[in-house]
């Protein structure tokens, strides 16, 4: 069965982004130029835009126009970004030491995330983001080998996992939870922290067009880091 008009220019927009001919912030046609180049009706187009901005894959822009959105959660509008991006913002210095790299099993929480039979096989990996030769973060991912299946021939030196994602899968959904926790000993150590102090993780999880892409865990030190965000509200 053909796919309804709608349905075939959202797959067309879709299809750009994620081969990554349109980026983050490029302008996408208008529903006058979708009209044009899909022969379709101007509702039909405008229908196709306004589901892809609802679903946060574009956002519009009063007078401008409409345009691929950054990744965002879409229950707690928090910007989801490249961690050496924000502290090279800041002016600082970034480096990175990657731990681990390998291909293990998903059991429990890790295979209902990412929709796998338990006992799938999946990617692993462990890295320590720095800032100014602190470490600000340690992140824990899982990685399914089903949709990025060249992951651990990565080196994470030189880019870290989500810009290499970002990439190769571009990502259209994001969920995750954040929440005060206790950090385990081996973390402890790997963040330079005593026991009493508390952490914030972010466990998060992310897709592509085609499926479920990872889960990750993301603890930081409580002293050294907050997450905040901007709320518009209609009058």
């Amino acid at each position: 069965m053909a796919l309804a008009k709608f349905e075939q220019i959202k797959q067309h927009i879709l299809a750009r982004i994620e081969s990554g001919e349109w980026k983050e912030n490029d302008r996408v046609p208008s529903e006058n130029q979708l009209t044009e180049l899909m022969d379709c009706s101007r509702m039909t187009a405008r229908r196709a835009l306004t589901e892809l901005v609802a679903s946060g894959v574009l956002e519009r822009s009063q007078g401008l126009g409409t345009f691929v959105a950054g990744l965002k959660s879409q229950s707690s509008l928090l910007n989801i970004r490249n961690i050496a991006d924000e502290i090279k913002e800041r002016g600082h210095g970034y480096s990175v030491k990657q731990l681990a790299l390998s291909q293990v099993r998903a059991e429990g929480a890790v295979a209902i995330s990412l929709g796998l039979e338990e006992g799938s096989p999946v990617f692993y990996s462990v890295l320590v983001h720095c800032e100014q030769e602190q470490p600000l973060q340690v992140e824990e991912r899982y990685v399914n080998p089903q949709m990025i299946p060249d992951y651990l021939q990565q080196d994470f030196n030189q880019l870290t996992p989500h810009e290499y994602l970002s990439r190769v899968a571009p990502l259209t959904e994001a969920r995750h939870t954040v929440e005060a926790v206790i950090a385990n000993e081996q973390t402890q150590q790997l963040l330079a922290i005593t026991a009493a102090e508390p952490c914030l993780q972010i466990i998060r999880r992310t897709w592509s067009r085609k499926g479920v892409v990872s889960f990750a865990r993301l603890t930081h030190p409580g002293s050294k880091f907050s997450l905040g965000g901007h709320l518009t509200f209609s009058q």
